[in-house]
C-alpha cells in the first residue's frame, strides 16, 4: 500500500492537469472581460460566455476534490471552496445579463432579453443544466453537514432566478402551447425545471427562516418565489395553480407580519 508521501506525489501528479487547466480559464476570462463594456450586444454575450467558462472552472475544482477523496481519502475544502465562489461568480455574470429579479413583471426585462434574443434557447436550457449540475455537485461532496448548509439556499435560489430570467417567455408562451413550433419540446421541459425550481426556493427560503435566521429578507424573498411561480402560472393559463400560489403567499405574509409584532424576525 502506498504510504502518504507517495500518495501525495501521486494526487498532484493528477491533480496538476486541472490547475493547469483552471489556469488557463482565469486567463481566458481576463481577455473576455477586456471586451465588455463597449457595445451591450456583445457585452451581454461575453458574460454568458464568461459564465460558461466559470462553470467548466467550478467542475474542476469539484474534480480536484473527488481526486483527493480517492487518493488521499480526505474532502479538499480549499478546492470546494473555490468551486463555491467560482459559481458564485458564473451566477453573478448571468444577473449582470438578465437582472436577480425574482417576482417582476416579465416585461421589465425585455431590453436585457433583446440584446441576447440570437442565443438560442436549447444553449440557454443547456446552459442552466450545467450551472444546476455544477451545484448539485458542489453541495454533495460538501456533505450535509457542512457550514455552508443554509448558504447554498441562496446560490440555489439566485440561479432559479437568473435561470427563469434568461426565458423569454413572450415567446415561451407561444411555442408552449404549440406542438408544431421547434423549440416545443425545449420549452416544456424548460418550464418545467424553472417551476420546480422555484418551489424549491420558496420552500428552501421558509425553511432558513424557520430554522436558522428569523430574517425578514429571507420569509419576503420566499414569498417572492411564490410570487414569480404565480407568474408563471397565470402565463400558462394554469388558474387554479395561480390562485393556489397567491393564497399561500397570503399566508406566509400573515405569518411574517405576526412573527414582527412578537418580535420573532429581524
Amino acid at each position: 500500500m502506498a504510504n502518504t508521501a507517495e500518495k501525495r506525489e501521486l494526487f498532484n501528479s493528477k491533480s496538476q492537469c486541472h490547475k493547469d487547466s483552471i489556469k488557463k480559464i482565469f486567463e481566458n476570462e481576463k481577455k473576455l472581460l477586456a471586451e465588455v463594456g463597449k457595445d451591450p450586444v456583445v457585452t451581454a454575450h461575453k458574460k454568458i460566455e464568461l459564465a460558461e467558462i466559470m462553470i467548466h472552472a467550478a467542475t474542476l475544482y469539484i474534480a480536484i476534490n473527488e481526486l483527493s477523496f480517492s487518493i488521499l481519502e480526505l474532502r479538499n475544502n480549499d478546492a470546494l471552496n473555490e468551486a463555491r465562489k467560482i459559481i458564485y461568480k458564473a451566477i453573478i455574470y448571468l444577473e449582470d445579463v438578465v437582472s436577480n429579479g425574482i417576482d417582476i413583471p416579465f416585461s421589465d426585462i425585455d431590453d436585457k432579453l433583446e440584446l441576447i434574443a440570437d442565443y438560442p434557447l436549447d444553449k440557454r436550457y443547456y446552459l442552466v443544466r450545467k450551472l444546476g449540475l455544477c451545484i448539485r455537485l458542489l453541495v454533495d461532496a460538501f456533505g450535509e453537514n457542512s457550514k455552508w448548509k443554509w448558504s447554498f439556499v441562496e446560490i440555489q435560489g439566485r440561479f432559479t432566478t437568473v435561470m427563469k430570467n434568461l426565458l423569454d417567455w413572450k415567446q415561451a408562451n407561444k411555442d408552449y402551447y404549440d406542438s408544431g413550433s421547434e423549440n416545443y419540446t425545449t420549452t416544456v421541459f424548460y418550464i418545467r425545471l424553472v417551476r420546480k425550481h422555484l418551489e424549491i426556493s420558496s420552500k428552501e427560503y421558509r425553511d432558513r427562516y424557520e430554522l436558522a435566521t428569523h430574517r425578514l429578507d429571507d420569509m419576503r424573498a420566499a414569498v417572492n418565489y411564490l410570487g414569480a411561480s404565480r407568474r408563471i402560472a397565470v402565463i400558462i393559463d394554469e388558474k387554479s395553480d395561480a390562485e393556489e400560489f397567491k393564497k399561500k403567499a397570503q399566508v406566509w405574509r400573515e405569518k411574517l407580519e405576526s412573527d414582527q409584532k412578537k418580535g420573532l424576525a429581524t
